[in-house]
């Protein structure tokens, strides 16, 4: 039993260390290519943002599965872009490419036969081409525009063979574009949500107005309205608060359980007998109809409050988003 136990610990030692041996292998290849980072890539990022059609990436076998991610990030970043298989692009798929696009090829070897043959019709058709290859000497570097050198010492595969350290490398190389591009344009969090509307991703980029309470079922009351009516109202909406408007909508204010709470406790006459002008918070914590519901969220934990009124460019009450409405997006 002793003698199982010391192979199993063994066997544990080696599986932790191999695995610590690759990590440390793909790390130090990514880390290598930041001091290669010189006017090749502001010259790659130059014609990515410079695209007037679209950044085509091309690859094949594990470059081309790491294309198709760089081909994702690129068009979730504000980058228009697809991924083409090159050898489907030599049969049949090379019209998807036009004049003005730009080819992200990705070839470490740089001489893969069916890219060295993609080269030339993408050329005819008025492609520029970026290659990201381990050989900067390679037929397929000497034909590009912009060359992008990915190589590594060595794969992490014990063999040195499969690719692991230099797709790792490879895919770094394009979340730099990507990311180097999307900054160049400018990209905001807004043209985030506008791409990303599905998923916990879309939810915590989706705007208050699609959120917020609004028409009857927002709670709202006037200046001079009795404080029996305002715990109606608020106990009839629910949200445990109501914002205080002139009647034309202008927000001047807002009354929470809090307030009513802290009313009675330093108030000495009946609070019943007070108006909601009596009681109200003014200059509430309002947004846009516009803003973003994680913008929203954050702002909530900062002023630890509860609710956020949302207002139009005039001041006028147009709903209220509350912290419970943010829960049940599960943004947490």
């Amino acid at each position: 039993m002793a003698g199982a136990m010391s192979s199993t610990s063994t066997s544990n030692n080696s599986t932790l260390a191999i695995a610590q041996r690759v990590l440390r292998i793909e790390a130090e290849a990514i880390a290598g290519l930041i001091e290669r980072l010189d006017k090749n890539f502001e010259r790659a990022v130059d014609l990515l943002h410079d695209c007037k059609g679209r950044v085509v990436v091309t690859g094949l076998g594990k470059s081309g599965l790491i294309g198709r991610k760089i081909a994702a990030t690129l068009a979730s970043t504000g980058t228009p872009s697809l991924f083409l298989h090159a050898a489907d692009a030599l049969h049949g798929d090379l019209g998807v490419m036009a004049a003005g696009d730009v080819l992200l090829a990705i070839s470490s070897s740089g001489e893969t036969e069916e890219m060295i043959e993609l080269i030339e019709p993408a050329r005819r058709i008025g492609v520029q081409i970026v290659a990201l290859t381990s050989q900067p000497g390679s037929t397929l570097a000497g034909a590009s525009d912009v060359v992008l050198d990915i190589a590594v010492r060595e794969e992490a595969c014990s063999l040195n063979l499969a690719p692991t350290a230099s797709t790792a490398a490879a895919l770094a190389m394009g979340d730099a574009l990507a990311i180097a591009v999307h900054d160049r344009r400018g990209f905001r969090e807004e043209d985030f949500a506008a791409l990303h509307p599905g998923g916990r991703l879309g939810k915590k980029l989706r705007r208050l107005e699609s959120l917020m309470h609004r028409g009857d079922h927002l709670p709202r009351v006037l200046p001079n309205t009795k404080m029996p009516e305002v715990i109606y109202e608020m106990s009839r909406k629910g949200l445990g608060l109501t914002a205080v408007t002139e009647p034309d909508g202008k927000l001047l204010g807002i009354i929470t359980d809090g307030d009513l709470r802290r009313v009675m406790q330093r108030r000495k006459e009946n609070v019943l007998n007070l108006a909601a002008s009596d009681c109200m918070t003014n200059n509430p914590v309002t947004m846009p109809r516009t803003e973003l519901a994680a913008s929203a969220l954050r702002l909530m934990e900062e002023r630890k409050i509860t609710s956020v009124l949302v207002v139009d460019a005039a001041g006028r009450l147009e709903g209220v988003v509350h912290l419970h409405d943010l829960w049940t997006l599960q943004l947490f």
